[in-house]
């Protein structure tokens, strides 16, 4: 059945906090230095402004689109954007460093609600699958360019106003949502019953392994890397066999928390782990980008930032685009396509590390940020597409939970990889603190010797050199593996295709 106009309004509404969201991740780190100065915020401070937003948003995500799937995703999305605008003016005004930490830890958890509930309701407004891959595509527009020009809509508001600027977006949009939500978007929750949601409790148990497994592992990972020790170590272990507990207790639940079945599924499994590595080597590339314009290249945080915004636009290009590809060639072609373009991206971006090329490392973040749009379309769809509409919210939620946790492990693992280059790699003259030139690129420009300098700036380059060819072997494995996952589901789809005509359409 064809969307209505009501639909396509809806899918603008559903645009609003997704954009938002997305935008919030990045503000931030422009404004740092100014919340530093303004509320004497510690270097503990500053990690955790900088990084418990995206800690709760992942560890409540799994949560939120289960509960939203059970007590209505409208009424979850408005109490969330709600929270959100309210939220917003409160960490704009922030007196303290500490209030400031605790709001954007609240605005993680709020913007948990906001994300599933989107995708969710995008599966019922568009119940005709080329509609809905359309409507996905737009959203992952959103997220994505949000994403990208986040930082530099930071820096042009904090060029003209007060740090607090960044955070008062969130409450004009919100606003905007709550009033047009009701009139535009429809309620949906399960109905209850065997694998439907309805009439059913969160299991309070299943909530808290959940955010044991994943606060902890990610808190882990992210010390890891940085250097942490025997507690980051243990972290990670706890968050492992909260995670092992966790995954028992679905299998033994009727309407578990997360619907491991997902996992079963060749051709979904196949594009959840695909999801999660191609976020994890582009996000770990792209974070050494990041550092290498600004500390080797010497550009200020906006320059970089409008150097780094291509990376979003280009994804979210390449999931607009997506919707015309598969009209010519099928989705399997469209998403191994893409893989194998990512790892030409790559190639451009290690050639950029050992050259010091500005325009290469943009120009190949874009490239494979373009080949990635097909899968991040196809492959959500996929996902929300392959099971009842009563969990689309926790299918959501899932696709969503993969990438953040690629991303947070790819940031970690490439980071650490790139650390262990830049160390082998690295050339200390005679009579200086080995210790502090080996810490860090920063540390080592802090002791004023232009022979270090040279030697620190070639040494990060190669470090990126290096992850960015592992990525791009990892590219070109996940083009194979991932084709094949799919040729075969096609395979079985021609086979069960005279009797899922009499199927419902709502369940590949």
């Amino acid at each position: 059945m064809p969307a209505t106009r009501r639909a396509w309004l809806g899918l603008a509404v559903l645009m609003l906090p997704t954009l938002l969201v997305a935008l919030d991740i990045g503000v931030v780190f422009l404004a740092l230095p100014a919340i530093s100065v303004e509320l004497g915020a510690s270097g503990v401070q500053q990690l955790w402004l900088t990084d418990v937003y995206g800690f709760l948003i992942a560890g409540f995500l799994i949560t939120m689109g289960t509960l939203g799937d059970r007590i209505g995703r409208r009424k979850l999305l408005l109490i969330g954007a709600a929270a959100f605008g309210v939220l917003s003016i409160v960490a704009a005004f922030a007196p303290d460093a500490g209030t400031l930490i605790v709001t954007r830890a609240l605005l993680g958890i709020a913007g948990a609600t906001l994300m599933p509930s989107t995708l969710a309701l995008i599966s019922t407004l568009f119940p005709d699958a080329k509609q809905r891959g359309t409507a996905i595509s737009l959203w992952a527009l959103c997220q994505f360019g949000g994403a990208a020009l986040g930082p530099v809509l930071g820096g042009v508001l904090l060029a003209h106003f007060w740090w607090g600027s960044v955070f008062l977006l969130g409450a004009p949009v919100m606003l905007m949502l709550l009033v047009a939500g009701p009139l535009v978007l429809p309620e949906h929750r399960g109905t209850g019953g065997a694998g439907g949601a309805g009439g059913t409790k969160l299991d309070p148990a299943s909530v808290v392994l959940s955010l044991a497994t994943v606060l902890p592992a990610v808190w882990g990972i992210k010390e890891l890397a940085t250097g942490g020790g025997t507690t980051a170590a243990l972290a990670v272990l706890a968050g492992l066999g909260f995670g092992v507990a966790f995954v028992r207790r679905q299998r033994r639940l009727t309407t578990p928390l997360l619907d491991l079945s997902l996992f079963r599924r060749p051709q979904v499994g196949a594009i959840l782990a695909t999801m999660l590595l191609t976020g994890l080597f582009m996000a770990g590339t792209g974070m050494l980008v990041s550092q290498y314009f600004q500390l080797v290249l010497g550009l200020s945080p906006l320059t970089a930032a409008l150097w780094y915004a291509p990376m979003g636009l280009a994804i979210g290009l390449g999931c607009v685009l997506t919707p015309a590809i598969v009209r010519r060639v099928s989705p399997r072609a469209a998403i191994t396509a893409g893989l194998v373009l990512g790892v030409g991206g790559f190639a451009l971006v290690a050639f950029a590390g050992t050259a010091a090329g500005l325009l290469p490392a943009s120009a190949g973040l874009a490239v494979v940020a373009f080949g990635d749009g097909p899968l991040v379309a196809l492959g959500t769809g996929m996902i929300v597409g392959s099971v009842p509409p009563e969990r689309a919210g926790s299918a959501a939620s899932t696709s969503e939970t993969c990438l953040e946790l690629g991303a947070t492990l790819g940031m970690a693992l490439l980071g650490s990889l790139a650390a262990a280059v830049y160390r082998a790699l690295l050339v200390v003259p005679s009579g200086v603190d080995v210790d502090r030139a080996r810490e860090s690129l920063a540390g080592a420009e802090t002791v004023g010797s232009p022979a270090l300098t040279a030697s620190a700036h070639a040494a990060f380059g190669s470090g990126l050199s290096t992850v960015a060819w592992v990525s791009a072997v990892a590219f070109a494995v996940l083009s194979v593996v991932a084709g094949r996952a799919l040729k075969r589901r096609e395979r079985q789809s021609r086979v069960e295709m005279p009797s899922s005509r009499q199927s419902s359409p709502s369940v590949n």
